[in-house]
């Protein structure tokens, strides 16, 4: 399997390589560019499965590939390398887009890689690194990214009803239905915490307080949601529910 790294540091690429050569022996072939412009020419000839891509670079930013690529040509996997803010690292996660912070570890090569492998091919890459940057520059989040059985369905964020912890996985309820996503509760707790209106009322549940129906305190008390999926409420969090409904 092919690789390319495109970075303008020159030691930056070379401990990358180093940590893929000794974490990932699928990867058999690794290819190296500077700028943007030269791993856009690297990607056309060599075709690589996964792209090492540096969103800092001179003269053009990683997230400007849209522009230098066709969007049929699209038949790898990013992973963004980034030193970038909290800020920037939820619109990643938030994208279904891969990312190393820098200093890279070789967990997180190994793990990354990993994730990516399962979309190559049915990727919506595109779609996803225009949401990326479209959030990045807007300073704001509509759209999540859903990882699913068929590739990755982007709902907006305002149209979520609640989330529900199911092993590792999660089933989403939205206003135009439910999707299965192959990512536990936990990742979503994360990558929405800066968003207020979502609340996590119990360990299975993350719910979008726009969405309540009503509280009923019977049975220790619990909620209905909009979908009228009934949802517990843990005993050390009713009270703050409480309080925070209040101020709805």
């Amino acid at each position: 399997m092919k690789a390319l790294i495109i970075d303008d540091e020159k030691r930056a690429r070379n401990v990358l390589r180093i940590l893929i050569e000794e974490n990932c022996p699928k990867i058999t072939e690794i290819s190296e560019a500077d700028n943007l412009l030269s791993g856009v020419q690297l990607i056309k000839e060599e075709e690589p499965r996964i792209v090492f891509l540096d969103i800092e670079m001179p003269e053009h930013s990683g997230l400007e590939l849209l522009n230098f690529i066709e969007k049929d040509s699209y038949n790898f996997e990013i992973i963004f390398t980034t030193a970038y803010s909290e800020y920037a690292v939820q619109a990643f996660q938030l994208s279904a887009i891969d990312y190393l912070l820098k200093p890279v570890r070789p967990n997180q090569v190994k793990e990354a890689i990993e994730r990516v492998l399962n979309f190559v091919g049915d990727s919506q890459i595109n779609i996803r690194l225009q949401e990326l940057k479209s959030s990045l520059e807007k300073s704001n989040f509509k759209k999540i990214g859903l990882p699913n059985a068929n590739g990755i369905k982007f709902v907006e964020v305002d149209k979520i009803i609640m989330f529900e912890a199911d092993g590792m996985y999660t089933r989403v309820s939205t206003t135009e239905g439910n999707v299965f996503v192959s990512k536990p509760l936990k990742f979503f707790v994360e990558a929405l915490n800066n968003i207020k209106v979502f609340y996590r009322p119990h360990r299975s549940f993350l719910v979008n307080l726009k969405y309540l129906r009503e509280y009923v305190k019977k049975d220790g008390g619990y909620i209905v949601m909009e979908n009228n999926k009934a949802v517990s409420i843990s005993k050390d969090k009713r009270d703050e529910f409480l309080t925070i409904v209040q101020s709805i």
